[in-house]
């Protein structure tokens, strides 16, 4: 993610704050997942580490070891909030769709829910494979979905202006874990 004098950056989680926003949010997975059937399906790029960070957390503080987790990607924005798909493009995975995901509940993990469309696309497809039940964890919600989804697991919420940007660095991505907001000067 490049880094303009033009604009602002506030750190506002750091590595440490959100292993205890992660840890959270792993409770909530626990208790909406089933003992047996549960699936992490995590959207590329970020949501993809966020999920086995979660994984990590479920394995290490809830005993689940047997989580399968498998990548969607799925676009629509640049980082900077530049449209990059009118429609929001998803390449299937045939991974998935070898699945019978009927007795399944899935949980879908991405980084930021800003209008809706990438977490609508994913559940759409996920529904059309058959899927029986669907969940969604987000890291940050943003609080402005313009589509009829919403995050059933929300680390963060973050009510902050249209123009600004919310950045989340995420380990492959980035050195380490933050939630940053950049402001561009007006």
């Amino acid at each position: 993610m490049s880094h303009s004098s033009d604009e602002q950056r506030m750190c506002l989680y750091t590595p440490v704050e959100l292993q205890t926003v992660l840890q959270r949010m792993a409770q909530h997975a626990d208790e909406l997942l089933p003992a047996t059937g549960g699936v992490l399906i995590g959207i590329q790029r970020r949501g993809e580490p966020l999920a086995h960070l979660l994984k990590h957390y479920l394995k290490q503080f809830h005993d689940r070891t047997e989580l399968p987790l498998y990548a969607l990607k799925v676009q629509r924005y640049a980082d900077d909030l530049s449209i990059l798909h009118a429609d929001t493009n998803l390449s299937e995975n045939p991974q998935l769709s070898a699945l019978d995901l009927r007795s399944s509940t899935l949980l879908v993990v991405d980084d930021v829910l800003y209008e809706g469309h990438s977490l609508l696309r994913t559940c759409a497809y996920l529904a059309h494979l058959g899927a029986g039940c669907i969940r969604t964890a987000v890291l940050v919600d943003r609080c402005t979905c313009k589509q009829p989804v919403h995050a059933d697991i929300t680390g963060i919420r973050l009510q902050i202006a249209p123009g600004d940007i919310v950045e989340c660095h995420v380990p492959p991505f980035e050195p380490h874990l933050a939630v940053e907001v950049v402001r561009r000067n007006r």
